[in-house]
């Protein structure tokens, strides 16, 4: 078409005239093929949930009904086994930002420890806000960001409402979602996390309803202990229940969210990611490398492709960006270490991993009792580096399950596995199969030794591969020193 009219003004067009005309036509398809690939990429809404474990009907659960959160699993693919990078607010999420390990980005422990960590200077450059804006998406979040600097996430929108009003929250975030473009929001509801009476009181609790959620709380016994920890006492019974009113009331809260999501129009063409960014605040669970603190739900539901129901491939919370970029199109910077979940979504992933691994550094800014861990589809290992200097934390959010595993009623098996928690060996090794909750420490044990020797090979290779800074003494004392800072 173009060729034929400038046949016809070619006798009355300068050559300057048809070149203008021919770059005009060029930019106006260029134009066009961006709009279309505009039109064709998903809008993208993560969701997190603060310490929640596996405490879900779609995981097995039978203490508490989970609707909502089951029919999202439905709609895609129920990840079976996923690890966050630490159990640990901070360090956690800013894996999901940056798609690299809390030892690789900067952020060892959590940002409101008054000791400055935060994100590397490099790396507040490449998260996800940063990206997705660049590449033209509206990008929002509500709830808790905890990663820093606030600078490096640029949110167009920035919602500010209590985490745990579940209706508040779904009703703030529909104008987002209804606008045109496409978009990336983050969702982040504070439930199942501990609340305190008071900013000057260190009481912490799990409220059983709030505004109405859920409709029908749980009271005591009517839900079993954790059984990672098997302690029921009344006042751990009466704290296990509140988590699991926490947890309906976020389910209720999903339900709602997807609601609005639906009524947008757009949950056909929306990317929904959700996890827990680390398991429940109970010794044994958050801050922990047990399964308890590092397993959570990972539940990813794509409608632009065909995906499997569920799948037993190891995934983790350091694949969240990969795949988000993959999703959008927008390139991915070179420094990444997790991987697009692409391909075991469609269920070809015949190169994916072979191992699952995680880390732990600092909680608040004390104290630094560094880890790591790594587990195959039987065998878990856990290296305490700095076990025979420090010990680590317990009593996380105020439980008192180490406490109460002392008494005489509980079997000999919990005991010695809070005393371990408590007092760790240098390596913890677990069969997964026989010791799911990981109890009884195989490490010393002359016929594990091949067991232990191969797990030890494959963390070391891990630690390599992500240049952990830990491996040495010049890299491990800065990371130390920010204990030091708090100290004086």
């Amino acid at each position: 078409m173009l060729l034929s009219l400038i046949s016809l003004q070619s006798g009355k067009l300068s050559s300057q005239s048809i070149l203008l005309l021919i770059a005009g036509f060029v930019l106006a398809c260029s134009s066009q093929l961006q709009n279309a690939n505009a039109e064709e990429r998903p809008n993208v809404l993560l969701i997190t949930a603060d310490d929640l474990g596996l405490q879900l009907g779609c995981y097995g659960e039978t203490a508490i009904q989970t609707p909502h959160l089951d029919r999202l699993a439905e709609s895609g693919t129920l990840f079976e086994t996923a690890y966050v990078t630490q159990a640990s607010c901070s360090p956690s999420r800013s894996s999901m930002f940056s798609g690299m390990y809390p030892h690789t980005n900067g952020q060892y422990g959590l940002l409101n420890a008054d000791v400055g960590f935060q994100l590397h200077d490099y790396v507040q450059k490449q998260t996800i806000p940063v990206l997705l804006k660049n590449a033209g998406y509206r990008t929002g979040i509500i709830g808790k960001l905890h990663v820093g600097p606030e600078s490096s996430f640029p949110f167009d929108e920035r919602y500010r409402v209590d985490g745990r009003d579940v209706e508040k929250i779904a009703d703030t975030v529909a104008p987002f979602m209804n606008e045109d473009g496409p978009f990336f929001l983050m969702v982040n509801y504070t439930d199942p996390h501990v609340a305190r009476s008071s900013r000057q009181s260190n009481e912490r609790y799990f409220p059983d309803q709030l505004n109405g959620h859920p409709k029908t709380p749980k009271k005591v016994g009517e839900v079993p202990p954790f059984p990672f920890q098997q302690i029921d006492t009344p006042e751990q019974m009466k704290r296990v229940t509140g988590y699991y009113n926490t947890v309906l009331r976020l389910d209720d809260g999903i339900g709602l969210l997807m609601q609005k999501l639906e009524d947008s129009g757009k949950s056909g063409e929306t990317l929904v990611i959700f996890v827990g960014d680390h398991g429940p605040p109970f010794d044994r669970g958050k801050t922990t490398c047990y399964e308890a603190g590092l397993r959570v739900p990972f539940l990813v539901s794509w409608p632009q492709m065909q995906q499997i129901p569920r799948s037993s491939s190891f995934v983790s919370t350091v694949d969240i960006l990969p795949t988000i970029l993959d999703a959008t199109s927008v390139d991915q910077p070179e420094n990444i270490q997790g991987k697009s979940l692409r391909p075991v979504l469609t269920g070809n992933d015949p190169s994916w991993r072979s191992f699952l691994a995680a880390e732990f550094h600092y909680h608040g800014s004390t104290p630094f009792f560094p880890r790591r861990a790594i587990r195959d589809q039987r065998f878990k290992l856990i290296h305490n580096l700095l076990w025979d200097s420090r010990s680590p934390s317990q009593g996380i959010d105020g439980d008192k399950a180490a406490r109460f595993s002392k008494q005489e009623s509980v079997p000999s098996e919990v005991k010695q596995g809070f005393e371990t928690y408590a007092a760790p060996t240098e390596f913890e090794l677990y069969d997964l199969e026989a010791d799911p909750w990981e109890f009884r420490n195989l490490a010393e044990l002359p016929e594990y030794q091949s067991q232990l020797t191969r797990m030890q090979d494959a963390l070391m290779n891990w630690r390599k591969e992500t240049n952990d800074p830990l491996l040495t003494e010049e890299g491990t004392k800065p990371i130390a020193e920010y204990e030091s800072q708090k100290r004086r």
